[in-house]
């Protein structure tokens, strides 16, 4: 990790990374506690993570840009479009409004799926596919550091001053992030055109056939789609873990969500050196069970057992998050790279959004000890199945050299 941080331009990519991702997530985390505010409406406030869910369906269609263009000069553009879009918030003063901070939501998501496919597509060219897993590595550590403080800055700041601050914020952290990015010296070489031209169904399914094409990549989905269904699940299973389990009030899920911070800072700063030993599937599997053991421990009725349970949830984040955003860039050309990014987020989308909702649902009707069952016996699937498979890792896709710096 010190040698990836002495290089200037690596520096500058994962700082404009947190820059940017701190903006989003205190800005997200915000937004659905203003809809609560204005509305008096848990089901309202939900809503807006399952209309920003929606656009980000449409990236697909915009990753076919990507893959057209330059990357950097790309998000930069993006980036700048993104941070006036969230401006007509401050259109909004009260109830009425709601329905321009669902639209706001709606092309938030659109603008930060097609960002998030540009970026792991400038990531694969900018570094070499040998430390692509410590970059990676990297990169969730501070991501998921950020859990420590979003949610408190988000709320903290709405409460203190309310939405205008944070719009203001927001857009601050887009600018800088831009400019964070073209300050990094290392020269993109121009994507190849397509050898023929295809037709728009053609290009927009490139990215899926990537991954159906690919065993190792089908594979890695699968167990992705069995891990989101159980994230899904925990998303209003923490809060019963809380009140029926653990009797405390509901702003103890601060203290408890401190431990997944904590716990996915430390397992961040080993995933390089593991995805080294393990390699990537076996990596993704070992979150995977890590996450089954945690939401086990989630059911004893002890604030010890539960925080080691949310601690290990924790741990698995950047295992699974930084092993399958390896295996996909080591594995896939630079030309579909935009493409198949979207097409994964797409494909693992639907499933939370949809496990989410069924959570929200089941948790007030089942004890949340069986759904926690239920989230162990996935996590253990998704383990089982990828450490099964024998299919043989390809060669990393070739990057043009000189995009890539030597490091």
């Amino acid at each position: 990790m010190r040698e990836l941080l002495r290089h200037r331009d690596i520096r500058l990519l994962v700082l404009a990374r947190f820059v940017d991702v701190l903006g989003d997530n205190v800005m997200w985390i915000a937004l659905g506690i203003w809809i609560k505010q204005l509305t008096g409406s848990s089901s309202q406030a939900g809503l807006s993570f399952f209309v920003f869910i929606l656009g980000s369906l449409l990236a697909p269609a915009g990753a076919v840009v990507v893959d057209r263009v330059r990357r950097r000069p790309l998000i930069t553009i993006l980036n700048l479009v993104t941070g006036l879009a969230v401006l007509p918030l401050l259109l909004v003063h009260d109830r009425s409004g709601v329905w321009l901070i669902y639209a706001v939501m709606f092309g938030y998501g659109v603008l930060s799926s097609v960002t998030g496919a540009a970026m792991t597509a400038y990531t694969q060219t900018l570094i070499p596919a040998e430390q692509l897993g410590q970059a990676n590595g990297l990169l969730q550590t501070v991501l998921q550091g950020l859990r420590l403080v979003s949610p408190l800055l988000g709320a903290g700041v709405l409460a203190a001053w309310g939405i205008a601050p944070l719009v203001f914020g927001d857009v601050a952290t887009f600018v800088l992030a831009s400019l964070l990015l073209r300050a990094i010296g290392t020269r993109e070489a121009a994507p190849t055109p397509p050898a023929e031209k295809k037709r728009l169904r053609g290009e927009l399914s490139a990215g899926v056939r990537q991954i159906l094409g690919m065993p190792i990549l089908r594979q890695a989905t699968a167990a992705a789609v069995l891990c989101v269904l159980a994230f899904g699940l925990s998303e209003s299973v923490l809060f019963a873990i809380v009140d029926q389990g653990l009797h405390r009030k509901p702003t103890f899920v601060g203290v408890i969500e401190s431990f997944q911070g904590l716990g996915a800072i430390a397992a961040g700063l080993l995933a390089g050196p593991l995805m080294r030993r393990l390699g990537e599937s076996r990596l993704i599997a070992l979150g995977m069970a890590a996450a089954g053991l945690g939401f086990a421990a989630c059911c004893l009725p002890s604030v010890a057992a539960a925080g080691l349970g949310v601690m290990l949830v924790g741990v698995s984040l950047p295992w699974i998050i930084a092993g399958l955003m390896t295996l996909f860039q080591r594995t896939t050309p630079p030309e579909v790279m935009g493409r198949t990014s979207a097409a994964l987020d797409m494909m693992i989308s639907l499933p939370q959004t949809t496990a989410i909702a069924v959570g929200a649902a089941l948790v007030a009707v089942v004890d949340f000890r069986v759904l926690l069952g239920a989230m162990t016996a996935l996590m253990g699937m998704g383990s089982l199945y990828l450490l099964t498979r024998t299919t043989t890792v390809p060669e990393p896709a070739r990057t043009d050299p000189v995009s890539a710096p030597v490091l």
